[in-house]
């Protein structure tokens, strides 16, 4: 299952995300995404964790929680639509 957490602190570590997820089972991955140019985080980010069930409890208990001083959101990742793909992976 792919989440989707906004409004992170732009402080937050990969590490710490995963932590936050962990306490509900497996995580497969964390990733905060970050801007291009400057690596600052755009304070947003995605966990991958392969139990449906778990990923479920952990949106369940973490949406509208506090982490790292901020009130985060949390919820199942839209899929990527057939063909989308990052501009990088296609140059033209």
């Amino acid at each position: 299952m792919n989440i989707f957490v906004a409004r992170l602190n732009f402080k937050t570590r990969r590490e710490d995300l995963e932590a936050a997820f962990a306490k509900f089972g497996q995580v497969t991955s964390a990733k905060i995404v970050k801007d291009r140019d400057t690596g600052r985080s755009k304070g947003f980010g995605f966990v991958e964790m392969p139990n449906d069930e778990e990923g479920q409890k952990a949106i369940a208990a973490l949406n509208e929680t506090e982490l790292d001083g901020r009130v985060i959101v949390v919820k199942p990742a839209n899929p990527k639509a057939p063909g989308e793909h990052k501009p990088e992976e296609n140059p033209q």
